[in-house]
């Protein structure tokens, strides 16, 4: 049985969890084109080696980010999205 620490739960079965991709900065959502949005939602580099994912907590919908080594599928570490991400994205009405 594999085991994922959740920031918000902790220690956890892999079962409970749904892999969301990996972590990437999104392209500014009100000056991109639709080519780099494109890549930005169907494309991932897929290294060999330490990854930031997202996953999601099914139970509690809880998203964090995951460390992961992909050669040896090890979880380096977990932590809360702020950690990472310190202002929220605003997008622009279509009106505007």
């Amino acid at each position: 049985m594999k085991i994922m620490p959740c920031p918000l739960n902790g220690p956890r079965n892999i079962s409970e969890f749904a892999y969301g991709g990996e972590v990437e900065l999104m392209p500014d959502p009100n000056t991109s084109s639709s080519e780099e949005w494109a890549e930005y939602v169907f494309f991932s580099d897929n290294p060999a080696g330490v990854v930031r994912e997202w996953w999601c907590h099914s139970a509690t919908s809880y998203w964090f980010i995951a460390e992961r080594n992909t050669v040896t599928d090890e979880i380096v570490r977990t932590y809360p999205p702020s950690e990472l991400f310190k202002e929220r994205v605003e997008f622009k009405k279509e009106s505007e």
